[in-house]
């Protein structure tokens, strides 16, 4: 779950870090009275869980209550990577001496929290990592052992931060990230720019932050910071059905039992010249009420033309999921063509079962190749 900027820092502000002072805002009245409460300067920063939101206009300075609203107007509705902008937070402007680039991220190769520290910030970390990597600081904390006070001096250190005063700053919001990244089960917590004032201050102007969302049965305050409004309209409602599904580009609707087993048929989907509309796994089983909720996602997208329901039984057996599956058309209409592969426990059975009693638009095949090649072939 990723959440927009003025929610990371307030996650940030109860960790301790030092964040500017902003409200919320969601119409230009509401930009305006912000402005005119923080007074002086302010920035006007689109909300959307995404980045780049700088160059695609959502960032702007005002120099006054009318310029903020101005800009509001401006800023509200806009599309910024596939996300409208329908808040806004308005931050009093900073005066800016440095730019640095903080973050803790999972590293799933080492399967350990990694931080990255550079003092090239305000730009894409991708940038730095290519094209100058010695000026990135970069640290793996071994869970067993735990985060210790002489890696944050060591990553200032090897960043080539040398003043005292901001070594002792940027260590400390190092040990807070690190407490934070554990607590609130993150998958990242990225601060760019991680900016020094001329008073010397150093403090988060930006706040990236991801949340596990395995883990948001834990954080009910956080689960309830959703954007629903702003949720692809397939996902929210995947999410509403308890269906693990992610929203792709293409025209093949994609329904299977394991992570795994889904992945490989949209690797099998491309490779038989199909786009994969979606990654969609029902888990261990396929019962009727599953696969009805399944289906009802992935029909809801109007970019689909053709189903593959790729099953592999293992304790799952192949009767009980042709069953399930036909006991699913009996109770919502699809006019797409289906293509079903069964293999594994009783398949034979299953795929008999599917010849005899399927609707006329519901196609078994026996391998997963020429069940992609099928449903590609029908989609078009």
């Amino acid at each position: 779950m990723d959440l927009m900027e003025y929610q990371g820092k307030e996650l940030f502000r109860q960790l301790g870090i030092p964040v500017s002072d902003g409200r919320v805002a969601l119409t230009p009245a509401e930009a305006r009275a912000a402005a005119e409460e923080l007074g002086g300067q302010t920035v006007v920063k689109a909300q959307v869980p995404t980045g780049g939101r700088g160059k695609a206009g959502g960032v702007k300075l005002a120099g006054n209550p009318d310029e903020a609203e101005a800009l509001a107007k401006d800023i509200l509705g806009l599309d910024i990577n596939g996300h409208i902008v329908r808040t806004l937070w308005i931050e009093k402007a900073s005066d800016i001496e440095k730019e640095y680039y903080l973050s803790v991220t999972f590293d799933r190769g080492e399967k350990k929290p990694l931080f990255m520290l550079t003092k090239e910030g305000g730009v894409d970390i991708e940038d730095v990592a290519e094209n100058t990597p010695d000026k990135l600081a970069r640290l793996h904390v071994d869970p067993l052992t735990g985060f210790r006070p002489f890696q944050a001096r060591w990553l200032t250190f090897t960043a080539g931060i040398t003043d005292p005063s901001e070594q002792k700053q940027v260590s400390s919001i190092i040990a807070k990230l690190h407490a934070g990244f554990s607590s609130l089960d993150a998958m990242l917590l990225e601060i760019n720019p991680l900016i020094v004032t001329p008073d010397g201050e150093v403090k988060a102007l930006d706040a990236k932050v991801t949340i596990d969302d395995n883990a948001l049965y834990r954080h009910s305050d956080i689960a309830e910071m959703r954007d629903v409004e702003g949720d692809d309209p397939q996902e929210r409602m995947a999410r509403e059905r308890d269906v693990t599904y992610v929203k792709l580009d293409g025209e093949v609707g994609i329904l299977g039992n394991g992570a795994g087993l889904v992945m490989s048929t949209l690797d099998v989907v491309g490779q038989a010249g199909g786009k994969p509309a979606n990654f969609c796994d029902l888990g261990g089983g396929a019962q009727a009420d599953s696969v009805v909720a399944a289906l009802e996602v992935i029909t809801s997208d109007t970019g689909v033309r053709g189903i593959l329901f790729n099953i592999f039984g293992g304790i799952t057996r192949g009767d009980e999921v042709a069953r399930g599956l036909l006991d699913a058309l009996d109770r919502m209409s699809i006019d797409l063509p289906i293509v079903v592969r069964l293999d594994g426990t009783l398949a034979a059975e299953g795929r008999a079962l599917l010849a005899e009693k399927a609707p006329g638009n519901v196609h078994v095949e026996a391998t997963m190749l020429d069940a992609a090649a099928r449903v590609v072939a029908l989609s078009r």
